[in-house]
């Protein structure tokens, strides 16, 4: 992807979308509670106060005992890592959103949340594998004060050359398609302690909640095709480097921690590394920047249930103590379906699913499936014989076939789809597609692209702080959008056009205003 420029003058194109602070009051999810408040540095671990009680329990440092909160349908997030928020966004965001993650220059946005919204987490974007050198985050030959990496490019030169990866030529390994991104020795205890230790001042010093972590990946070749020096090939160059990150996660984790600050990595193709969700999750969570998307291999199954992922992810979900925070890109009808009705699959306290309608994240997004009022799980998501999962909840019911064949499927008596057409008995359930369906009451509709009452007459200036560049980053490599015919009853699911595949994608990235991924 293109990267935009670090340091832009021009202000936000117009928002579209925009709608009323009910949009998250429709039984979707109360936003939480800050288990760190500003500038704090003495709050308990965040491993024993997960994401913050959205159901009005009271914060502390220690899990309180009785029942765990309930599994209601997906909260919503936002990775607010495109373009400087602008005050509508904010707006916006501050009744949308349980969580937001947003470049290390946004701490006046930060601030802004906070103030709108107390109970929001806001996460700072740092990647864990790369420094960079173009303008913004150097300036002046020096490095810039907030940046999108753990480890300034001018100090890792001049201090440490040793925490640059070079291949088997003794180079520096620069990301194809993002200039001026370099990859580091993730696995170098010296660079992990002192990323670690950077990143946590900088977390408690400006007051974030916590970090969310890009570029957990396992394997280099998304990036680059070299092979490591020390490596005999690109297979011992992957295992290093995963072998590295699973260090490096400790270190970073560990020391967040000892702050009271959370640590939430972008973790890449967990799916073909069993338990690597898992282990990668273990401190406040995790994040599946490619959630719900089709694969090409084989018979084009979505990606998220191959290998051991989805087993994992559901396992987290129902523990409901940490989270689990879902991007599903959503270019067209049947994305947004798949991938709200896959996040209701492993709806858990904790569950938040963004769907995103731009590869850059500039917007905060919302969903026709966001205004539907699922209520609460009231059984785990089932496995039907021919590969279909379903799920009850307290006011609806969501399908999803995540293989690459059709299915019949027989649906619940009395529901109706979103746009409020009653279901039939049983429908043919197309293959990757999802139905959801609710009990009948007025027919959901998009809301108007109108902006928020309360926002200031400054809406289009962005929010920034100065010095210092956006937060760039690598973003996944994704199809061109694909353009299909909006779904006008939700069954059956087969009336939306089949969406092209999309390839196994790569690994998770850095943060995305000029994102390399």
């Amino acid at each position: 992807m293109p990267k935009e420029p670090l340091i832009r003058d021009r202000t936000r194109r117009a928002l579209a979308g925009a709608s009323a602070a009910v949009l998250l009051l429709v039984g979707l999810a109360v936003v939480p509670s800050s288990a760190v408040e500003h500038g704090t540095t003495t709050a308990a671990p965040l491993a024993a106060d997960p994401p913050a009680q959205r159901r009005g329990e009271e914060p502390s440092g220690v899990a309180p005992l009785g029942a765990p909160p309930k599994p209601t349908a997906p909260c919503a997030w936002w990775y607010g890592i495109g373009e400087p928020p602008t005050y509508a966004d904010l707006d916006l965001a501050a009744r949308r959103y349980d969580l937001v993650v947003l470049n290390a220059t946004e701490t006046a946005a930060m601030r802004r949340l906070r103030r709108l919204n107390p109970k929001i987490k806001v996460l700072v974007y740092k990647d864990f594998s790369s420094t960079r050198d173009y303008h913004g985050a150097v300036v002046g030959g020096h490095d810039a004060p907030l940046l999108p990496s753990g480890i300034g490019y001018v100090d890792a030169e001049r201090r440490h050359p040793e925490w640059f990866a070079l291949d088997t030529a003794d180079r520096r390994i620069e990301w194809a398609g993002y200039p001026r991104h370099w990859q580091m020795a993730v696995w170098d205890a010296g660079y992990q302690r002192a990323w670690a230790e950077a990143v946590t001042a900088e977390v408690v010093r400006e007051g974030w909640d916590g970090v969310l972590a890009d570029n957990d990946f396992s394997s280099l070749k998304y990036y680059s095709k070299a092979v490591l020096k020390g490596t005999a090939d690109t297979a011992a160059t992957d295992r290093s480097i995963r072998d590295g990150m699973d260090r490096f996660l400790e270190v970073a984790g560990s020391a967040l921690h000892k702050a009271g600050k959370m640590l939430i990595p972008n973790v890449s193709e967990s799916q073909l590394t069993p338990g690597r969700w898992s282990a990668h999750s273990r401190f406040d969570g995790a994040m599946e920047e490619n959630f719900g998307l089709r694969g090409t291999g084989g018979d084009g199954e979505l990606v998220t249930f191959q290998g051991n992922e989805f087993k994992e992810l559901r396992a987290q979900a129902a523990l409901g103590e940490s989270w689990l925070l879902l991007v599903t890109k959503t270019h067209g009808h049947r994305e947004e379906r798949v991938g709200y009705a896959t996040a209701a699959l492993l709806a858990g306290p904790y569950t938040c699913w963004h769907g995103a309608r731009t590869n850059d994240y500039q917007d905060p997004d919302w969903s026709v499936y966001q205004d539907t009022d699922l209520g609460e799980a009231v059984e785990t998501a089932n496995r039907l014989p021919g590969g279909t999962w379903t799920r009850r909840f307290t006011h609806g019911w969501v399908a999803v076939n995540p293989t690459g064949k059709p299915v019949r499927v027989d649906l619940p008596a009395g529901l109706v789809g979103v746009d409020g057409t009653p279901a039939p008995p049983s429908t043919e359930l197309a293959a990757t597609d999802a139905l959801v369906l609710l009990k009948p009451g007025p027919p959901v509709t998009t809301p108007a692209a109108t902006p928020p009452t309360t926002a200031p007459t400054t809406t289009a200036e962005p929010i920034t702080t100065s010095p210092g560049p956006t937060a760039p980053k690598p973003t996944t490599t994704l199809p061109a959008p694909v353009t299909t015919t909006p779904v006008t009853t939700t069954p059956p699911a087969t009336t939306d056009p089949t969406t092209p595949p999309v390839t196994t994608p790569p690994p998770v990235g850095p943060a995305r205003i000029a994102r390399a991924r």
